[in-house]
């Protein structure tokens, strides 16, 4: 539908980068909804807004492509409007306008709160607008959020950072740590699962840092701890940890709590001690490694995932030997794998012996040849085991052709699995317990062969699946459905991918 068609006005957000941007997005379309515009549907939105990313490679690229495609569809529906948020704009700033003077709104990292108003300000004086603070003006968890799915969603304990890693930018584009209180956070999460989340996922820049703003170390494994006390809430996780901050508290936390999942994401970036000590990471591969065998011994099943970079300047072959010998004790159920390239503003940027091209590519094939191997392994590991899955809205990419549903394992593992025969089907948000009968590199199988299992548990957040897909056909859900009367709200899915590379 073209621009201005529609009696109400609609709106898409266009989201880059990582958990944070995508919780920000959120944020971003709850406070168009409650500005009266409405999500669009395939058509043509009246506002988009671009939530960017400056830490990815080629994120200004990326930007710029897609600013380039909506040119020419602006300037045949003048009442159209273009919003560019997130790291990027908070870096950029009037570079922006200066590459893309079709823009209407430039709003950074601390001051997400300021979109509907700076849209408003933009369409009355017919000018740009940019608004770029470098504090926070509100915590983001106070505003309007729209969630996408009502089974799980994000919760934000703090946000910021007070590291100094030498290739990341976050820092200066999201400022210093900034910790939400307590209640506050509990508050929150009660609130979702009130109204039907059966799963959370804690989110910080540093999540186990948190405390460090009113001086409680041990104000993390306590956060873990109170989330086993809320009734109803069946899955907690939680990302991304530091390892120069990760204590035995928080282990004993994970272990002793519940409905805190087997699942950790530890970040290693390298497995050299000189390339650590470069990238200002304060840790060493010994620490590291000591970490995840305390993990494992008071969480056997545990899910360990991480963050590697490939080629950071001054990196040796002993250096790249170093962080393969590490992969390989590990035994990481999934990597995120990227090749270093500059980042503007970055102290990594101006060290000597930046690496050529094809020397990072080399390392990075074999580095993720040797995590797919040990990926595939793990995931051979799973064959016969029964585990519960969440079931999720989305399925895989072959699902039409295999009939499967998809859910996630409590350590998050991914699980296309079949539904038997004459067996009810379940909703996304129920729970199924099945029996792993395949495993490839990225995902487990489960179909229903003799001697396998299939277990049905439906769940409130499946109730609340219902009454959404209700509520957005404009169909009233069964009387008595929604508790004391409440409209369920839509809760934000966290999806961790199997591997990304740069």
């Amino acid at each position: 539908m073209p621009a201005g068609e529609s009696t109400r006005r609609t709106y898409q957000v266009r989201t880059f980068g990582c958990q944070m941007n995508v919780h920000d997005s959120e944020r971003m379309a709850g406070l168009l909804e409650s500005s009266g515009l409405v999500r669009a549907d395939g058509e043509l939105a009246d506002v988009v807004v671009f939530n960017t990313c400056a830490v990815r490679e080629n994120a200004d690229n990326k930007l710029y492509g897609n600013l380039g495609q909506l040119a020419p569809v602006k300037e045949a529906n003048p009442g159209m409007q273009i919003a560019v948020g997130g790291c990027l704009a908070q870096k950029d700033r009037d570079t922006i306008l200066k590459r893309a003077p079709w823009v209407d709104v430039v709003f950074g990292t601390h001051n997400v709160g300021s979109l509907p108003t700076l849209l408003e300000r933009a369409r009355h004086n017919e000018d740009a607008q940019l608004e770029i603070l470098e504090s926070l003006d509100v915590f983001p968890s106070t505003l309007p959020t729209k969630r996408d799915a009502v089974y799980s969603g994000w919760v934000s304990i703090s946000v910021g950072c007070n590291n100094t890693c030498t290739f990341c930018i976050v820092p200066s584009l999201r400022g210093k740590e900034r910790d939400r209180r307590p209640g506050d956070i509990l508050a929150e999460i009660q609130a979702l699962v009130d109204d039907g989340a059966i799963e959370v996922t804690l989110l910080g820049q540093n999540v186990n840092s948190y405390g460090v703003e009113f001086g409680d170390r041990q104000a993390f494994s306590k956060l873990l701890r109170a989330c086993g006390e809320i009734p109803g809430l069946e899955r907690v996780r939680f990302t991304s940890p530091h390892p120069a901050a990760f204590t035995d508290d928080v282990i004993e936390a994970m272990a002793q709590t519940p409905n805190v999942m087997p699942q950790l994401h530890m970040p290693l970036q390298s497995g050299s001690d000189k390339v650590l000590k470069d990238m200002r990471r304060s840790y060493r591969s010994t620490k590291f490694l000591g970490i995840l065998e305390k993990v494992r011994a008071q969480i056997p099943d545990a899910a360990i995932s991480t963050d590697i970079i490939v080629g950071f300047p001054g990196e040796t072959e002993a250096d790249f030997q170093a962080t393969l010998d590490v992969v390989a004790q590990s035994r990481f159920a999934t990597a995120f794998t990227f090749q270093y390239s500059k980042r503007p503003g970055t102290p990594a940027a101006d060290l000597p012996d930046q690496l050529p091209k094809a020397v990072v590519q080399e390392r990075f094939e074999r580095l993720t040849a040797l995590q797919d191997r040990i990926c595939a392994e793990e995931n051979a590991r799973q064959i016969g085991r029964e585990v519960e899955l969440m079931v999720t809205a989305g399925s895989g990419k072959k699902s039409a052709e295999t009939n499967r549903l998809s859910g996630r394992a409590k350590d998050s593992r991914l699980v296309h699995f079949a539904v038997p025969d004459g067996t009810e089907a379940p909703r996304p948000g129920d729970l199924v317990t099945v029996t792993i009968t395949g495993a490839s590199t990225f995902h487990l199988v489960a179909d229903p062969l003799p001697g396998s299992v299939y277990r049905l548990r439906k769940s409130r957040a499946g109730d609340a699946w219902d009454r959404s897909q209700a509520e957005s056909c404009g169909v009233p859900a069964p009387a008595g459905d929604s508790p004391e009367g409440k409209r369920s709200v839509s809760l934000g899915m966290p999806v961790i991918p199997v591997r990304a590379g740069a």
